[in-house]
């Protein structure tokens, strides 16, 4: 069974950093797509960026560009979500997604998820 485990949410003030993690277990990380998504209040979930098999990156969002960077430690079973340069915007309950294929979808899909952490960006 697959089971995901967000963290390194919080508080950080515009134009800091943070680095949320997503452990995997039930699944080996090489094998499948994984990516982040987010939900702020009263909005729909939006997808931002997936990591494939075979470490190709998908960005599902042009407001992360340049600012956000999807990483992976195979060995850790392990996806990780570098968010530099966070606007209040950034604001919303992040989560990580597995995916069943090999592939980023076009429609940022997911099979199972984690329970999501909070990052509010606020001065």
């Amino acid at each position: 069974q697959v089971q995901l485990v967000e963290s390194g949410g919080g508080l950080v003030q515009p134009g800091g950093s943070l680095r949320l993690s997503c452990a995997g277990s039930g699944f080996a990380l090489g094998n499948n797509a994984m990516g982040w998504v987010r939900q702020a209040p009263g909005k729909e979930r939006e997808g931002i960026l997936c990591i494939n098999r075979s470490g190709g990156v998908t960005r599902y969002t042009d407001s992360v560009l340049g600012r956000f960077t999807i990483s992976r430690d195979i060995g850790k079973n392990t996806v990780y979500l570098e968010m530099n340069s966070l606007k209040p915007e950034d604001t919303a309950v992040y989560y990580c997604g597995w995916s069943r294929y090999y592939y980023c979808t076009q429609s940022s899909s997911y099979d199972s998820w984690g329970q999501g952490t909070q990052v509010t960006v606020s001065s």
